[in-house]
């Protein structure tokens, strides 16, 4: 019988495959990613995470079992200790400053994709919520798996690869998609329907984050004509 995240997985594919294959990705693993749109990327993550982290514990909230909200705070110290300290040892290698994070503004991107999880968090149930913030996870471990084999000149890329290809982070993953799973058997359907709006958001928007990165992403100027 497929489970409800392998039905997930399934209908999403088409989005995943873009993922893989963005040329961010691919060119973090052929070490051709100029080291400035990775930067800037570091910059946008390091937000990211900083609220993925927040609806974690927020998630945690929302379930009627302790060990879940304990697993989930758990989560997200692991999201502050092992991925926000990776950012910081990147910040320093590649010179990102004090004060420029002090003046670092959200792109237009990094901002809604944070918002949409807030919103599902504030909103939702447990189910949905974990179904918002699992793409991350998941995509994160795929890609990590993909190329786990590849040997990008470039040493900070060799550290990101092995993050994310790594059996602890695997372990998280697992961890996650059986908790869906579990809760998708005691959803409604119309529960599970927005928990796959939340899930395939989250996927397009995994998708638009790595293009974000790989343009370097600005909000508009404002003009005088507006």
């Amino acid at each position: 019988m497929t489970s409800f995240t392998e039905k997930l997985r399934e209908i999403t594919d088409p989005i995943w495959e873009a993922n893989f294959n963005h040329p961010f990705v691919k060119g973090i693993g052929d070490g051709t990613l100029p080291l400035e749109k990775f930067r800037y990327y570091v910059l946008q993550d390091a937000y990211y995470l900083s609220h993925f982290a927040k609806v974690q514990a927020l998630a945690g909230g929302k379930a009627d079992d302790l060990h879940v909200t304990a697993r989930m705070a758990f989560h997200a110290q692991g999201t502050y200790e092992a991925e926000l300290s990776l950012h910081e040892k990147f910040s320093v290698l590649l010179g990102i400053t004090e004060e420029e994070k002090a003046k670092f503004e959200p792109s237009p991107t990094a901002y809604a994709y944070t918002s949409h999880m807030y919103r599902s968090a504030v909103s939702g149930s447990l189910g949905e919520i974990i179904s918002c913030i699992l793409p991350c996870y998941w995509i994160y471990y795929e890609i990590g798996e993909r190329l786990k084999n590849c040997q990008p000149e470039e040493p900070i890329y060799q550290e990101w690869i092995a993050a994310y290809g790594g059996e602890w982070f695997k372990e998280l993953v697992v961890e996650q998609l059986d908790r869906l799973d579990q809760l998708a058997l005691e959803a409604s359907e119309k529960e599970k329907e927005k928990m796959l709006r939340h899930f395939t958001i989250s996927c397009k928007y995994e998708l638009a984050f790595w293009e974000m990165a790989f343009t370097m992403e600005q909000w508009p100027e404002c003009s005088p004509a507006y």
